[in-house]
């Protein structure tokens, strides 16, 4: 066959560009192949050689996404962010006289005189960090001294502008073994969110280029991006505040409070004491301090909890608010005695409203009797007081309901009926009660609004809503008798309040003994809880103290403090009276 030389040229052409073709193919399988084998079949191999090649870079070592607080304007304010300085590390091979560079160092900066000295002796060690967090002054002011075997490098590092402001909603970036990652809180939860890279600090640049491919053809991609909270930083401040003081004042064992929207589950505050500074979680002497207790310790709260057994009994069409009984001050089941906190009788006529104004026990027996060990339990289920929550924290736990509401035994649901012997966590226990005064329905607590991720698009956090057993009735009727609670038991109340429909209700309870079993005759859980305004709230606030000195009931403990935060959120949010 001939070809003429045009079609010479064009066969010609095609074979080179399939030949090239086949090359690139090839060389790619190789590649493909060759990452593979590093990465699959020997990659703790590479990692442990990688180990020994690490070294610290001068810049940008450490990267991870912003965590920020929303003011109720809709601004960001930053709670966790990446602080930039410089450190100071030491090649001792060429540090001349130890004792004399520490004494130049010293009058610049304070560093530990022994560490110095020690990591100066250790001669063949060519990199040694001796300070961190230099200000651009103290940095130039060293390395302008030109000292031998001393070097400054740029670095970065987490910061919590708050100090202890939300520390165990926020948590804190730490090492768990030679991994540098979110310890406890949001640090935690969402940690695969805010994460840069590898987030080590000694960064070898083939090991990670190698690391990032094998992520990204062998694992699901995170995107990452910035957190920004539900907390309301004004809000959680005062909230803070409040709880310093009632901790100080009757010296109580640990305390908390959460603040939020009953509606949708928004958290614009929660704090339990103590409490710890992430900026120097290293100073804490006590890890049970970092363990969130408003998510993972559950209480036996007490009298709060009549609210929820009333209303299923109302609901249930067993009791109305004007349903009366004879009230003994007493009422023995099962051998068992129960009296009201003061041991006295309100006699006959005591009425259902009665029972939650006084917080009388013998009343609740009465209801539970009336409402039915299955009932009770059901209703007591349907609030979630057995689930956990669904919270954006880590740990969470749930309540410890399931022994008492199986028993065969009448006197688990009578003590149950009025909060005793049944264990909650503050989430849960917030949780339940919020959703009688927002038409029976169960929200799900959270402390993130949305996402910014750094490719520019913004996810927003929808959380759904669950429907207890209540009705919407149910839930007015109960919110009504709530409201009487409230203005029976605080007829002065704070000024600039008494135009506003306000819910609550007090509760004490004896605190359980671990070690001896049954409870301390001396020790009590002190609890408040209300929402507002009662008919349309836009809060629910929940509060407790264990074990607070010198003081007889809830009542007394947090009167004034849950007063006062209620002023606050109603003249801060701009709440209009609603009566």
């Amino acid at each position: 066959m001939v070809l003429y030389p045009s079609l010479q040229m064009n066969y010609s052409f095609f074979s080179r560009i399939k030949f090239l073709s086949f090359c690139i193919l090839l060389f790619a399988f190789i590649l493909i192949s060759k990452l593979f084998l590093l990465q699959v079949i020997e990659t703790d191999s590479f990692k442990e050689k990688a180990n020994r090649q690490y070294a610290t870079p001068s810049s940008n070592i450490f990267e991870r996404g912003g965590i920020y607080f929303e003011t109720k304007d809709g601004d960001e304010a930053s709670a966790a962010i990446q602080a930039s300085g410089f450190k100071v590390a030491i090649d001792a091979g060429k540090i001349i006289n130890a004792e004399d560079t520490y004494l130049t160092l010293s009058k610049i900066i304070s560093i530990d005189h022994d560490n110095f000295i020690t990591s100066a002796g250790k001669k063949n060690d060519p990199y040694a960090e001796i300070a961190h967090h230099l200000t651009q002054a103290e940095a130039d002011a060293i390395s302008g001294l030109n000292i031998p075997g001393v070097n400054i490098f740029k670095e970065k590092w987490r910061f919590y502008p708050g100090s202890n402001l939300a520390s165990h909603t926020l948590g804190f970036v730490g090492y768990q073994g030679n991994e540098l990652s979110g310890r406890y809180g949001l640090e935690r939860q969402y940690n695969s969110t805010l994460a840069r890279g590898i987030n080590n600090p000694y960064i070898n640049f083939f090991a990670e280029i190698f690391s990032n491919i094998h992520k990204t053809l062998f694992e699901n991609q995170v995107s990452e991006g910035d957190i920004i909270t539900t907390i309301e930083p004004q809000v959680q401040s005062f909230l803070e505040q409040e709880l310093n003081t009632v901790k100080d004042k009757y010296q109580v064992d640990s305390i908390g409070g959460i603040i939020m929207n009953p509606e949708d589950g928004s958290i614009y505050a929660m704090s339990a004491k103590p409490d710890f500074d992430p900026n120097n979680f290293g100073s804490v002497t006590d890890m049970h301090v970092f363990s969130n207790p408003l998510v993972e310790n559950v209480f036996e709260f007490g009298s709060v909890v009549k609210p929820l057994v009333m209303a299923g009994a109302l609901d249930a069409g067993v009791v109305a608010p004007d349903t009366t009984y004879n009230d003994k001050g007493e009422v023995t089941i099962e051998k068992h005695q129960i009296f009201n906190f003061d041991k006295k009788g309100r006699g006959p006529g005591t009425t259902m409203q009665d029972v939650l104004n006084q917080s009388l026990n013998t009343g609740m027996v009465f209801v539970e009797g009336k409402l039915g060990k299955v009932n009770l339990r059901n209703y007591l289920l349907s609030y979630g007081v057995k689930e956990k929550t669904g919270i954006d924290l880590p740990n969470e736990t749930s309540g410890l309901v399931s022994g008492i509401l199986t028993s065969p035994r009448e006197i688990e649901y009578a003590n149950a009926a009025f909060g005793q012997g049944i264990a909650f966590t503050p989430i849960e226990m917030i949780r339940a009660l919020a959703s009688l005064g927002n038409n029976g329905d169960l929200v799900v607590p959270h402390v993130v609004k949305y996402i910014k991720y750094d490719d520019g698009t913004k996810k927003e956090l929808t959380y759904p809503t669950t429907p207890t057993k209540i009705s919407k009735n149910t839930s007015e009727e109960i919110t009504r008798m709530l409201v009487t609670v409230m203005d029976k038991s605080f007829d002065k109340l704070s000024p600039g309040i008494e135009r506003y429909s306000i819910a609550a209700k007090t509760g004490t309870a004896q605190v359980a003994n671990p070690s001896g079993g049954g409870y301390y005759n001396d020790r009590y859980t002190h609890s408040f809880m209300g929402y507002f305004p009662a008919y349309d709230p836009k809060f629910i606030v929940f509060l407790y103290a264990v074990n607070p000195k010198g003081i007889e009931y809830a009542s007394q403990t947090w009167a004034s403090p849950f007063l006062e935060i209620t002023k606050f959120l109603l003249n801060y949010y701009e709440v209009p009276p609603d009566r």
